[in-house]
């Protein structure tokens, strides 16, 4: 999600995501567009009160499915604020580096424990699977986090899929939550979310294992 670059040689971002040059030129243009008065830490705790928002939604939705809209909205603000809190510090010079990078990811880190954690504590997914998600996630955080450190390359996106890509995947999840329900699937007490966010966790600890298997051959071969 939107990132401050660390202070001492800030690492390469590297992002290859497949909404990645559209999202920047709106990104732009909304930078462009912001009040003077609103400053990076405030679109920072928008972006946690979205994550709030979604997970309102997920738990609310024990009483009625309607409340997912919540979720949708939620999701929305969450981009908002996350997407634009590094980009209004960059567009307008503002940066903080240590700062800035170290609350962002924090608060990033916080928020997306908690979105995920409401889906599992909703009436349509197990929370232990989607705790096998959030795992898978933020083993991919801490290869990025490391990479950024070692090899001085902050990589945004995987198999052209990065945060905002993650996000229209779990709203798209979302909206078919009150259509496919909750129920399991064939006896294997599993809904079809689980098996879905099952599937979602097992690409990403794959896709740790495998860049991390990669990076530590390649420092190898450089004798680091």
């Amino acid at each position: 999600m939107s990132k401050y670059e660390p202070v001492a040689k800030a690492p390469v971002r590297i992002q290859q995501n497949i909404l990645a040059r559209g999202e920047r030129r709106l990104l732009n243009w909304l930078c462009a567009r912001l009040p003077a008065w609103v400053t990076p830490d405030q679109l920072t705790a928008l972006g946690f009160a979205g994550a709030v928002l979604v997970a309102a939604g997920y738990l609310l939705s024990w009483f009625d499915s309607e409340w997912l809209g919540l979720c949708l909205v939620g999701y929305i603000v969450n981009w908002f604020g996350d997407s634009l809190d590094g980009s209004l510090a960059r567009w307008r010079g503002i940066e903080r580096p240590n700062y800035g990078y170290f609350v962002d990811h924090s608060v990033d880190a916080i928020a997306t424990f908690l979105m995920i954690s409401a889906i599992g504590m909703s009436p349509y997914m197990r929370l232990d699977v989607a705790l096998m998600g959030v795992i898978g996630y933020f083993l991919l955080s801490i290869h990025t986090f490391i990479s950024a450190k070692i090899l001085g390359e902050f990589r945004l996106s995987y198999m052209a899929g990065g945060p905002t890509e993650l996000r229209l995947m779990l709203m798209a999840m979302t909206a078919l939550m009150p259509v496919v329900g909750g129920a399991d699937v064939a006896g294997t007490n599993f809904s079809a979310f689980d098996l879905f966010a099952l599937v979602v966790a097992s690409i990403l600890v794959t896709l740790f294992v495998v860049q991390t298997s990669m990076t530590a051959r390649m420092l190898r071969r450089r004798g680091n």
